[in-house]
C-alpha cells in the first residue's frame, strides 16, 4: 500500500482464515519503508509528467517495490502479492483512475503471483473506484459501528439501517496537514503540536466548510487533483501564520468528520474505530472528540492496526479476488454491480 500522503510503502505479511461467513486475520509482520527523496519528488510531480516520463516512473516504482518485497519476505512462503500501487489520477466522473507501480515488473523480479489495479473495473462499471477498504471493514472489523481511516484522505465506512455497507471519502486529511508541515521543514506535524499552537482563521474555515463536495450525498470520493484545486492552489502561505493554517485545517477536518458520523449514526451507543497516521495526531483526536460532543465513543487500536490496516485490507482484497468473491461493493462505490476486481499476473 502506498498512500497519497507520500509517507512510504506499507508491507504487511498476513494470514487469513474463513469460518462460515466470517473472516479472521493475523498480521505476522509489517514494515513501512520511506521513499527515497528523488522518488518523493517524482511522485509529487506525477500528475504533470509527460506520458513517457510517467510510464518510466511506473516501471521505476515497480522495480523499487520488488526490491523491498524481496528483502522483506526473506525465506518466508508468500502465496501472492496484492499491490494497490500509487494513485496518480483519480477522476471517476471521467471513467479514469490510474495507479502506478508496474505489476508485471513486480512479478518478473519477485517471481510471486500478483494482483494489482484494484480500482479500474469498478470505475468501468460506473463506480467511484473508492473507497475499497470498506469490504475489509465489513468482514474483518465487523464489531465496530464506524471505521474511520485518517490517511492522505479521511474516509469512513459503516452499515446502514438495512445492514448495507456504505462508505465515502470525507475530506482531505494528512495530504493537507503534511503539505503545510512541509512548509515548516517537517515531514508531518508530530502530535499536532504545530496545529495546537495556532489560532483559527474564520474566513478560511468558512470557505473550506462551504465547498460543494461537503453537501453531496454518498457515494463520493476525492483525489489529489481536487484537493490541489480547492486547497493548495491560491493558498498563499505567506498571508497567514503557518501554525494558524494548520490549526484551521485540523478544525476543518474534525468538523467534517464529526458531521458525517453524527448524521449517519443509528443509536447513542456508537463505536468509531480510528486508524491511519492521523490517529496518532493527538491534537486532531482531541478536536474530533470535541466536535463529536460525546455522542460517539472513539476507539484507537494498537499501533500495528493503526499503521497497517489499509495494507491488511488490500491483502484481503487479493484473497477475495482469487476466490472470485466480490471485493468492490456497489453500495459503497455506486457501481452498477459488485465486482471481483483486480488484474491477476502469474497465476
Amino acid at each position: 500500500m502506498s498512500g497519497t500522503s507520500l509517507d512510504g510503502l506499507d508491507l504487511a505479511y498476513c494470514k487469513f482464515k474463513k469460518g462460515g461467513e466470517s473472516w479472521t486475520f493475523e498480521l505476522l509482520d509489517a514494515k513501512t519503508i520511506s521513499y527515497p527523496s528523488e522518488t518523493i519528488d517524482l511522485l509529487s510531480r506525477s500528475t504533470v509528467l509527460s506520458g513517457l516520463d510517467l510510464s518510466n516512473l511506473d516501471v521505476l516504482l515497480g522495480k523499487w517495490y520488488s526490491k523491498q518485497v524481496n528483502a522483506f519476505k526473506g525465506e518466508r512462503v508468500v502465496d501472492f502479492i496484492a499491490s494497490h500501487g500509487h494513485t496518480v489520477f483519480h477522476q471517476p466522473e471521467n471513467g479514469l483512475t490510474l495507479q502506478i507501480g508496474n505489476g508485471h515488473q513486480i512479478y518478473a523480479e519477485t517471481g510471486i503471483p500478483i494482483i494489482c489495479d484494484f480500482r479500474s473495473m469498478d470505475v468501468a462499471l460506473g463506480g467511484q473506484g473508492a473507497p475499497l477498504v470498506p469490504v475489509g471493514d465489513k468482514y474483518l472489523f465487523s464489531n465496530m459501528d464506524f471505521c474511520l481511516n485518517l490517511g492522505g484522505i479521511a474516509n469512513v465506512s459503516f452499515d446502514d439501517t438495512l445492514g448495507v455497507r456504505r462508505a465515502f471519502d470525507i475530506a482531505p486529511c494528512n495530504m493537507l496537514l503534511n503539505y503545510l508541515a512541509n512548509k515548516n521543514g517537517q515531514l508531518y506535524d508530530t502530535d499536532g503540536k504545530l496545529a495546537a499552537s495556532g489560532q483559527p482563521i474564520p474566513s478560511l474555515l468558512d470557505k473550506w466548510n462551504s465547498l460543494g463536495y461537503y453537501q453531496l450525498g454518498y457515494p463520493k470520493s476525492l483525489g489529489y487533483e481536487w484537493v490541489h484545486k480547492h486547497y493548495f492552489d491560491g493558498l498563499n502561505v505567506s498571508n497567514y501564520k503557518l501554525e494558524d493554517l494548520i490549526h484551521t485545517s485540523v478544525r476543518h477536518i474534525a468538523q467534517q468528520i464529526a458531521a458525517s458520523i453524527i448524521q449517519n449514526k443509528l443509536d447513542s451507543n456508537t463505536s468509531l474505530l480510528v486508524t491511519g497516521g492521523g490517529a496518532k495526531n493527538s491534537y486532531l483526536m482531541s478536536c474530533l472528540k470535541t466536535s463529536l460532543n460525546g455522542e460517539v465513543g472513539i476507539i484507537i487500536p494498537e499501533d500495528d492496526i493503526i499503521d497497517y490496516k489499509e495494507a491488511i485490507v488490500f491483502a484481503f482484497l487479493g484473497v477475495l479476488k482469487i476466490n472470485n468473491l466480490p471485493n468492490c461493493l456497489a453500495s459503497v462505490t455506486g457501481a452498477k454491480q459488485n465486482s471481483s476486481s483486480g488484474v491477476q499476473i502469474g497465476f
